[in-house]
């Protein structure tokens, strides 16, 4: 136990090792620094004194508006957004115990999306109307994805490559509503799907934060009982777990964080597919998922890629979908080359 302490909240208690708490301190000591300097870039230069003077209320109305109502709204979504999608992924990846298991590559994310522009063609636009889109749209994926999948119980590889077809037919479905949708739907439900923080607002941000904090809510327990699903179906049954009925638990969880984003931002990719695994090397954790960690890798993730994507090319505001894209894929060569070596 010299690893390892446990923090018990009355009858509650969680075990964590000192490595992963430490890695835990410094990425978010890392995440709120990248925040800090997030709020001084941009056409309107801000210094540390300005931001000081909008948390002690005596900034300037100009300052309080750049702070508040530009900035604020697009760094908060990035941060919460990108933990909700990480969060995603590693429940993905736990349940298929395949670092290619992500939203985003078995199609959960396609089918949320589905479920925006299916939506967007019946004239809807509120945040509250996409939401309810993209979480039917994803959840209807995932029980359609797991039913096929499903053969004595659900294996991993087989849902990841069951997933993936159903993605690539869910894609051309909405290639095909975009087709035969009018000219400003179909826009809009391109601008939508290049996954941007550009058109954020407070709205947007809070309604995605109420539901990805229901998510959080439920997090600590789901972790238990993902580590005893990595010892295996057998083990985790003689364990007391209901193993199936725990595994569609687990879906409708990392769906809904999934969802989350969809509806504001649109698919944003990749972030849940390399978040748990670089939050996994940096805590030492193995095998094992560490979903403190890996919200904390996809906020940095997202935030950093938003960045990039407002300031990497002068006079040019990239949709943060087409960074996350950049880096994700040659992510993903690395990640398929190394599978390929160890006998994918």
């Amino acid at each position: 136990m010299s690893g390892a302490f446990v923090i018990r909240a009355g009858s509650l208690s969680l075990r964590a090792s000192r490595r992963s708490a430490v890695v835990c301190g410094l990425l978010a000591a890392a995440l709120i620094a990248l925040a800090l300097w997030a709020f001084t870039l941009g056409s309107y230069t801000l210094s540390p004194g300005d931001l000081m003077s909008v948390m002690t209320g005596t900034a300037r109305d100009s300052v309080r508006t750049v702070v508040l109502e530009w900035r604020a709204p697009r760094i908060v979504a990035a941060v919460v957004f990108g933990a909700a999608l990480a969060v995603g992924g590693a429940v993905f990846q736990s349940l298929t115990r395949n670092p290619l298991g992500s939203p985003d590559v078995i199609g959960f994310t396609t089918g949320s999306y589905t479920g925006v522009v299916l939506m967007l063609l019946a004239g809807a636009s509120s945040y509250s109307a996409l939401a309810t889109g993209a979480l039917a749209g994803g959840l209807i994926t995932a029980f359609a994805v797991y039913l096929l999948a499903f053969r004595r119980g659900v294996r991993g590889f087989r849902l990841i490559i069951v997933g993936i077809a159903v993605g690539a037919l869910l894609s051309s479905v909405n290639t095909w509503f975009s087709v035969k949708a009018d000219v400003d739907t179909a826009l809009r439900a391109a601008v939508w799907g290049a996954g941007s923080l550009s058109a954020i607002g407070w709205p947007a941000v809070l309604m995605s934060s109420a539901l990805v904090a229901a998510v959080a809510l439920v997090a600590p327990a789901a972790q238990r009982r993902m580590r005893w699903l990595e010892l295996g179906d057998d083990t985790a049954a003689m364990l007391g777990v209901s193993v199936e009925r725990t595994k569609l638990l687990l879906v409708v969880l990392g769906v809904a964080a999934t969802a989350a984003v969809t509806a504001a931002a649109g698919p944003i990719v990749f972030v849940a597919l390399a978040a748990p695994q670089i939050a996994r090397r940096l805590t030492g954790r193995g095998s094992t998922v560490d979903l403190a960690g890996s919200a904390l890798v996809g906020a940095l993730l997202l935030l950093g890629a938003d960045i990039a994507a407002q300031h990497a090319i002068p006079g040019v505001v990239l949709p943060t979908g087409a960074v996350t894209v950049c880096v994700g894929g040659a992510y993903l060569l690395v990640l398929l080359v190394r599978e390929s070596r160890r006998g994918f």
